[in-house]
């Protein structure tokens, strides 16, 4: 394998499970379930999409695929979508396949969980926009049990956030970030015109809300995820910063088994 390779993990190595988990089958099921709508795209319609609506790009990272299709989720925490067309060679009607491969130095950090969820998400954006297809849901202003008790669930360690935390997690996120009067305004443009706000005081809570001109693009179930995502990092900032305090349990949920064992701690699941 090449140094250029080398740089490049697979999910399973994520997961640092020993064995096929679950997520390596949820990715398998992504591309069985993904690969026939890339069979005739117009390469035109794929460079518009994949840079007008998802801000990625298309590039070869070298493993004799057709294409890839890499995205930042966070910087330093890179995802590619490796597409081949093979017709029916191996005599199994699958005719295409996408492999998925993630680069960057804080990559490992996100546990297989968050990364399959979110690539899923990657794939239904395109889907539906190939299609011109309106997304089934468009309630942006209304949050799911779920949101709900994620906001509770991970309020608590937001308050170990210090004001000279501010120009370092604007980095660790790629997102504007302010220190407020009465606590945290954080704002990250997750796909182009699509924004996603995260607040915090210590009076109020935690709270989120989504915006942009092309928000009504992406369905509102699939973008609260990508809003969890952001306060999950969020929480992983905090952890790797604060370790010589007593941290809620929730902190050490946040990263990947590869990343736990790394560090020597339990790996606790959410």
């Amino acid at each position: 394998m090449s140094n250029e390779k080398k740089k490049f993990i697979t999910i399973g190595q994520i997961d640092a499970t020993g064995v096929r988990g679950p997520h390596e089958k949820e990715l398998k099921d992504i591309s069985n379930n993904k690969y026939a709508m890339f069979i005739k795209i117009n390469e035109e319609q794929l460079k518009n999409i994949v840079q007008n609506d998802l801000g990625a790009k298309i590039e070869n990272i070298g493993f004799n695929e057709d294409w890839t299709i890499s995205i930042e989720m966070f910087p330093e925490v890179n995802i590619h979508m490796s597409y081949s067309y093979f017709g029916d060679e191996f005599g199994d009607d699958i005719e295409a396949e996408f492999k998925f491969y993630f680069s960057g130095e804080r990559v490992y950090w996100v546990p297989g969980e968050d990364s399959a969820t979110f690539i899923d998400i990657i794939m239904d954006f395109m889907e539906e926009r190939s299609k011109n297809k309106a997304p089934f849901q468009k309630e942006y202003t209304k949050k799911t049990d779920l949101m709900k008790k994620v906001l509770i669930q991970r309020e608590k360690p937001f308050n170990l956030l210090k004001a000279d935390d501010k120009n370092k997690l604007t980095s660790f996120l790629g997102a504007k970030v302010w220190k407020t009067d009465e606590g945290w305004r954080i704002k990250k443009e997750v796909f182009p015109k699509i924004f996603i706000e995260i607040t915090w005081n210590s009076k109020n809570g935690l709270d989120i809300a989504f915006s942009g001109e092309n928000l009504e693009n992406i369905s509102s179930y699939h973008i609260e995820f990508v809003g969890i995502f952001i306060i999950n990092h969020i929480l992983r900032y905090i952890t790797v910063n604060n370790q010589d305090k007593d941290l809620p349990d929730i902190c050490y949920m946040m990263f990947s088994r590869l990343y736990t064992k790394e560090k020597g701690w339990e790996h606790r699941t959410r």
